[in-house]
């Protein structure tokens, strides 16, 4: 099973501490992206180093920074003398608190560290266990040189996700920026199951649906960890559904209208948190 996520947009800074290692692109899992990589980290890198202690309107313009977070333009600048950390201490948020890698037991751990994918504009991806800085840069960022990342990404990626995948289920967890980055084609689409978190309320007597945004990031960070905890591995989009119901989820399947295209499943949920 290989599951997708999408990064946090905010990243722990850890503190520096004797004896840090710093980033070695050659240390990350998927070495068939190492050129990619190394063309986006030279790109936001000279961006940032450019802006840093003068006009930071054009970098803080191509990153969607706010005038509070013109610090992430100098943390961008440095990523290549910062020190790392692994990929799963640096992403946060709702769905990495969810998720709560630090508290997994060693063979949760390390499962995680096996199947689970991290999409990033800058890393085009990373598994939990890979060494990183923390930086500012999403999949939607157009930087000048490159262009946009969601596109400048989908053709690496093709070349090495189809392998990483090989033949199992691919649970795909990520947002829409994400998303297009790369696109299950072909048989490996047929054996991806795409997630969406729905709430559940009883109106006047009638069960009403509305497709929840924030708190989904929590659901699905949940359902990684039961699968993990429970060691889970479903083949197949519908031995997923059967085996997330065995683990308390409410889980609704929708079979795709024609063959090569994802299984839609459908949480729903009637607490939101």
């Amino acid at each position: 099973m290989l599951v997708l996520l999408p990064p946090s947009e905010g990243k722990a800074s850890p503190e520096p501490r004797a004896g840090d290692r710093t980033l070695r692109l050659d240390a990350l899992a998927l070495p068939g992206l190492t050129e990619a990589r190394e063309r986006v980290l030279t790109e936001l890198v000279g961006l940032c180093a450019e802006a840093v202690g003068g006009d930071d309107a054009k970098a803080r313009e191509v990153l969607g920074l706010s005038e509070g977070l013109r610090g992430e333009i100098a943390r961008n600048a440095a990523l290549e003398s910062a020190p790392v950390r692994r990929a799963g201490e640096i992403y946060t948020g709702v769905l990495y608190d969810a998720l709560g890698l630090g508290t997994l037991d060693a063979a949760a751990r390390e499962r995680a560290e096996r199947t689970l994918l991290v999409f990033s504009g800058l890393w085009g991806v990373v598994r939990v266990g890979d060494p990183i800085p923390s930086y500012r840069c999403s999949g939607g960022v157009r930087l000048p040189g490159l262009g946009g990342l969601g596109a400048f990404w989908r053709g690496p990626l093709q070349e090495v996700l189809p392998a990483a995948a090989g033949d199992g289920l691919v649970l795909d967890l990520r947002s829409s920026a994400y998303a297009a980055m790369w696109k299950p084609k072909g048989e490996v689409a047929g054996r991806t199951a795409t997630v969406r978190v729905l709430q559940s309320k009883i109106v006047d007597g009638v069960e009403k649906r509305s497709v929840v945004s924030h708190f989904n990031k929590a659901t699905k960070g949940r359902i990684v960890r039961s699968l993990l905890v429970a060691g889970a591995e479903p083949r197949t989009p519908a031995e997923l559904a059967q085996t997330l119901a065995e683990l308390g989820h409410r889980v609704e399947l929708t079979a795709p209208e024609r063959p090569g295209q994802p299984t839609r499943l459908d949480v729903v949920v009637t607490d939101v948190r």
